[in-house]
């Protein structure tokens, strides 16, 4: 009971640290976001373009691991989202495109793209990573480059601070999230506590 708590809590976008607890913010620092594609990159290819996936969609990690090499060849990468049952669709950008190209080279079509060692689901070699594989990958990666309070809905989280900072359409990002209201989704990728954050910048008693 107490592992699968804990479990929730972290993919719920919540951390528990030293009994407190955290919510999972997004890597609002580009520098930030490049130290760790770097760092990845140069550790492990797998690794480096499951996070470019993660940050360049908005994708969830439960949809992410399931990714095959025929679901990333076109113009898009398109899923039916796990949770919601609903379709996404998300165009593939230059830099991602050349990292896939990369990462699937010499791969049939049918592999997943990020697999382990596991076998518990299928039963043989080449099956999927599972979400707390890639909650340690990424979280080794973002404390090694001095970036805390983080989780695999960081690279979701990620995606949509920056697109809203670039595109200020937080009418299309509602739609991508499935929020319901505008205030949900400026508060789940973190605009919420910059706007706190400025305005106490200017407040003091």
């Amino acid at each position: 009971m107490l592992k699968w708590l804990v479990k929730l809590l972290k993919w719920g976008g919540l951390l528990k640290r030293g009994g407190d607890m955290k919510y999972v913010q997004p890597i609002r620092d580009i520098r930030k976001v490049e130290a760790i594609k770097h760092y990845l990159r140069i550790r492990n290819e797998r690794d480096y373009v499951l996070f470019m996936i993660g940050i360049n969609t908005g994708f969830r990690i439960s949809d992410i691991r399931w990714l095959t090499v025929k679901d990333v060849k076109g113009t898009h990468i398109e899923i039916i989202e796990g949770k919601t049952k609903k379709l996404k669709k998300i165009k593939i950008r230059k830099t991602l495109r050349k990292a896939l190209d990369d990462f699937i080279k010499g791969k049939q079509d049918y592999e997943y793209l990020f697999t382990g060692r596991s076998k518990k689901h299928t039963g043989i070699a080449g099956e999927p990573i599972d979400s707390s594989t890639a909650y340690k990958i990424l979280s080794k990666a973002a404390r090694d480059n001095g970036v805390e309070e983080i989780g695999t809905h960081s690279m979701r989280k990620t995606f949509g601070y920056h697109f809203y900072l670039k595109t200020k359409d937080i009418a299309l990002l509602m739609e991508l999230f499935n929020h319901s209201e505008q205030s949900i989704t400026l508060r789940y990728i973190g605009i919420k506590q910059d706007s706190l954050d400025e305005a106490m910048d200017d407040f003091e008693l």
